[in-house]
């Protein structure tokens, strides 16, 4: 280094050494007291597509690990546990017995405990199993926060984000926000009215994260291609298709958890004995049916499954044709596996193991999803 403090690669320019071997390089010329010189610096301040897709698709990974440990807690009926929403002093658990009786206390005056849990004899230890599945629910929502935020802002200080790329980060995280004040609205449908979180806000959380998992996977995608000297890839109308019913049967499968639908019956392909179940309750309005009755909206989860398959296949044969068989690959064994796992759950009576394997399989079939959209619009941008 200089007095004038800077790196120089050699006095003549040539024949450089680098100081930073690992890094992206530029020569510039900058003056001296002896004239110009040629120096060599790091190209910190250039876009670098591939290093923020890389870092994106890690980020979508803790989005599915969220979805997995939400699985849990709706399933063990966690989510109501923690009855105050602090961002900050919430991330730690109660570390002392006075603490965590003050935490059960709170939880005592909820109607799950008051209607279910306390009768059938919850205990501190009892209690202190399901705390901990909504700890750490809201623990992974923290980390995912500060795995996007921060790294975030590096690349914007760096000047590493392509154009056209902020607004879609913004926008990303900005859901990130959201999804932390949509489960707050959830569980809050649990503390002070029902024994259990409301339905529909259960499927608004669910769908919230499913979609922001889904804008990860597609602007990654897209910055790889950035990477390869590719193009933004574009929605067409099989993609289109297949995303948009995926998404009502996903968005039927969160109301079917949040009204214990799977439990209506354990039988496959007939529900108790009948192809179709009938409602539940008698008076309702089609739309209350077909979201708020449990018979229904099982029933509508389970035969739709078949829709979604058949578009999907559709777009796995449209892969093939485009040249992209092994994501045609990845959209076949997801769903197959999908249904299988769906089948199971029912007929093991909601064993949690498998239900939670049918959520997680959900969001990866979401991935190959968007990955095949993707593809697809990818070619067609070509």
């Amino acid at each position: 280094m200089t007095q004038e403090g800077e790196f120089l690669s050699a006095s003549s320019g040539t024949g450089a050494i680098s100081p930073f071997p690992q890094a992206e390089l530029c020569c510039i010329k900058r003056q001296n007291r002896k004239g110009y010189q040629t120096v060599v610096a790091p190209r910190f301040f250039s876009p670098q597509p591939l290093a923020l897709a890389r870092w994106l698709v890690l980020v979508a990974l803790l989005v599915a690990g969220m979805v997995v440990v939400g699985g849990i807690t709706r399933l063990t009926e966690s989510g109501v546990s923690i009855t105050e929403w602090k961002p900050v002093t919430g991330a730690l658990p109660p570390l002392n017995e006075a603490a965590w009786q003050a935490e059960f206390a709170k939880y005592r005056a909820t109607p799950q405990y008051i209607l279910i849990n306390g009768p059938a004899g919850m205990t501190l230890a009892t209690y202190k199993a399901i705390f901990f599945w909504e700890w750490l629910h809201r623990l992974i929502g923290r980390i995912i926060g500060f795995a996007f935020a921060l790294p975030l802002a590096v690349f914007w200080l760096r000047g590493a984000i392509p154009a056209g790329y902020r607004p879609r980060l913004l926008a990303l995280l900005a859901l990130g926000g959201l999804q932390g004040a949509v489960g707050w609205w959830m569980v809050q449908s649990g503390i002070a009215q029902d024994v259990k979180v409301s339905h529909v806000r259960l499927a608004t959380h669910l769908a919230l994260a499913l979609f922001t998992f889904g804008g990860l996977i597609w602007t990654a995608l897209d910055l790889r291609a950035l990477a390869r000297g590719q193009g933004r890839s574009r929605l067409t109308p099989l993609g289109l298709a297949a995303l948009a019913g995926l998404a009502v049967q996903l968005v039927w499968g969160a109301l079917m958890a949040g009204l214990r639908a799977g439990h209506v019956t354990d039988q496959w392909p007939l529900m108790n004995g009948a192809l179709w179940p009938g409602p539940t309750r008698t008076g309702q309005s089609v739309l209350a049916a077909i979201t708020g009755d449990p018979a229904i909206v099982h029933f509508i989860h389970r035969w739709w499954a078949w829709g979604v398959v058949a578009l999907l296949v559709v777009m796995a044969r449209a892969l093939r044709a485009a040249g992209r068989r092994p994501v045609g690959i990845a959209l076949h064994t997801a769903f197959g596996v999908q249904i299988l796992l769906g089948i199971a759950t029912v007929m093991s009576g909601v064993a949690i193991p498998l239900a939670v394997a049918h959520q997680l399989v959900g969001a990866l079939l979401l991935a190959a999803t968007v990955w095949g959209a993707h593809a697809l619009g990818q070619r067609a941008a070509d």
